[in-house]
């Protein structure tokens, strides 16, 4: 054998007695090799395009690698063709299956030429391998191979038949053929039944539209724009109730007791401040019982005023859907209170006349009206296309207001002059204003609460633009639901702010900025669902306000002007609500307070 360039030995010519010795150490059998016919085909293009490659012998001491036997399937034929470039690679594995036997004890000689050790092989073969077992006899076209070599056939042979029975690659594409198919885990939706298919409900004969004869009614033409409630209508309104159906001399003694107190005189005595263990004893006596809670009006309360007469209790109170409830607390009828609307929308702030008690002058976001009692008819004072928020007199004699608006300006009213517009419209400089409240003894001053502002403007030097405030209450953080002077000197001011503080100021002397005299802590976030608070002076106490009260059990508190709590009203079994608004009678020991749902609670001694 001659060695090439490329570093291997390629096959010589070989004599005859070369090959004779290397049949005779073949071993052979009488049981051909099983194979498959595809197998066999492999084979047999094998036979005929086989190629052996032999490395260099290695040196001294090294075992020399074996054999490795190439062949390339497929033959000239068109069938039994593998695919190109596939080759059979045969050769040794490092280890046999079957046990080794014993090595001799004598030093091996040196292998004949033409032994398998002589051929590259390490001369150490297992039993199994020696050309004794059956099926290793060479067959056709196998009878150059090698006793190995045939052996590693059968053994591929009977792994591929093993593997055949196993069924793997059956399983294996059934599996794959359930997974791709595999149904989605999302779960439909039902479907809806048909019309057809459900139950038809029973429905009266009146929803049906059908007369008890069984004769259709004639449809009834669709009325567009249809409220609950008819739009009030501008101009004056007459003083009747909404349940006019029901007894109408009711009413009328309702109102002819307005009138019949309006009459009668007050007693002129001077507010005075009484001391404050007196002030703390008639707060304790003021009780609340299940005869002085009644529902007046059908909505939230939103504003409330209570006659100054001292011979009955009587108290008017407005709602967010436009209704006035009156009712006479002394009264024991079932229909003590009755409702009147006389507006569209919130009413938002309330006053008997203080110069006539039988007239109410009440304001919604549009109007404000006066009920006048003597001629049962509600007078329209204003009018204005610009949503209104609150007012106060300017004079004893209530024939001028301040109204204030929700987009911050103010405007001036007089009664006595024609018409419905007001006198004067004034830009403060508020993006929204809340209230206005008028100072006690200098009418010409009057305070105003916005969205973080809070003011005090002098009425006379009003004008159209570019008014400046006189004093100005610094410290709120957030909106200011409501801002009142003390009723008898005007030297403090109350405010409640969504800060959830209430802040005391000391206004005896109006200088530009105005000092905090006390600060309470409270919570005032009463939400969308009630009314927001507003604390009141107690016109009989002046150095005392009264609040409603987010706390449990439901009460209504009195503070001092220093900051301290001084009492608070609450019944466990006739009060559960909150009372966002409260109005304190200005001579007796009355307290009333309104909650979301229109009832009034009466403390009263």
């Amino acid at each position: 054998m001659a060695l090439s360039q490329a570093g291997t030995l390629e096959p010589e010519e070989t004599s005859p007695r070369t090959r004779q010795r290397m049949q005779e150490s073949t071993p052979t059998g009488t049981t051909e090799l099983q194979l498959s016919p595809e197998q066999g085909e492999r084979g047999a293009g094998a036979a005929r395009q086989l190629r052996v490659l032999l490395t260099p012998l290695a040196g001294a001491g090294r075992r020399l690698p074996q054999k490795r036997l190439l062949g390339a399937y497929g033959g000239e034929g068109a069938e039994g063709r593998a695919p190109a470039g596939k080759r059979l690679c045969l050769e040794r594995p490092p280890t046999l299956p079957s046990p080794r036997k014993p090595a001799p004890a004598s030093p091996p000689a040196t292998p004949p030429a033409g032994s398998p050790a002589g051929n590259g092989f390490d001369g150490v073969w297992d039993a199994d391998s020696d050309g004794s077992d059956v099926g290793d006899a060479p067959l056709d076209g196998y009878s150059q191979l090698s006793a190995y070599e045939r052996k590693r056939l059968k053994n591929i042979t009977e792994n591929a038949k093993f593997f055949a029975a196993l069924k793997l690659h059956e399983s294996a594409a059934r599996l794959h053929q359930i997974a791709t198919k595999r149904p989605s885990h999302v779960t439909k939706r039902a479907k809806p039944k048909k019309a057809e298919d459900e139950t038809v409900r029973r429905r009266s004969m009146r929803l049906q539209r059908v007369e008890p004869s069984g004769i259709p009614m004639p449809e009834m033409p669709a009325q567009p724009g249809a409220e609950e409630y008819p739009q009030v209508p501008a101009g004056p309104l007459p003083m009747v109730p909404e349940d006019q159906m029901g007894d109408s001399k009711l009413t009328e003694d309702l109102l002819t007791t307005w009138m019949r107190i309006s009459e009668m005189k007050a007693n002129d005595t001077e507010k005075r401040t009484h001391d404050m263990k007196r002030y703390q004893d008639s707060l304790n006596s003021m009780v609340l019982s299940e005869d002085n809670i009644k529902k007046v009006v059908k909505y939230r309360v939103s504003s409330m005023a209570i006659h100054p007469s001292e011979s009955i209790i009587f108290v008017a109170a407005g709602d967010k859907s436009g209704q006035i409830g009156l009712w006479n607390v002394n009264s024991k009828s079932e229909e003590g209170a009755h409702v009147f609307i006389p507006h569209n929308y919130l009413v938002s702030c309330m006053h008997f006349s203080p110069f006539n008690p039988a007239h109410l002058l009440s304001l919604s976001n549009e109007t404000l009206r006066c009920g006048d009692v003597t001629r049962a008819v509600f007078d329209e004072i204003c009018r204005s296309e610009e949503s209104l928020s609150s007012f106060d007199f300017l004079e004893d004699n209530a024939s001028t207001a301040i109204v204030g608006h929700w987009d911050g300006d103010v405007a001036v009213v007089d009664r006595r002059t024609p018409g419905t517009s007001s006198e004067l419209s004034a830009d403060i400089g508020f993006k929204r204003t809340r209230t206005v409240h008028v100072h006690p003894v200098n009418k010409q001053y009057f305070i105003a609460a916005g969205s973080v502002d809070v003011c005090i403007y002098d009425v006379r030097y009003l004008k159209s633009n570019g008014n400046k405030p006189v004093s100005s209450l610094k410290g709120h953080t957030k909106s200011v639901a409501s801002a009142y002077f003390s009723p008898v000197t005007g030297n403090r001011v109350v405010t409640v702010c969504a800060d959830d503080k209430l802040r005391v100021y000391d206004t005896t002397s109006l200088s530009s900025t105005v000092s905090v005299l006390s600060t309470v802590r409270h919570n005032n976030n009463t939400g969308r669902w009630l009314t927001r608070f507003r604390a009141i002076w107690d016109p009989k106490q002046e150095d005392c306000f009264v609040v409603g009260s987010m706390a449990r059990p439901r009460q209504i508190e009195v503070f001092q002007d220093t900051g301290k709590l001084l009492h608070s009203f609450y019944n466990l079994d006739c009060l559960g609500s909150v009372c966002s608004i409260n109005v304190v009678h200005p001579s007796k020991n009355i307290l009333v307070g309104g909650n979301s749902s229109g009832r009034l609670h009466v403390f009263k001694e």
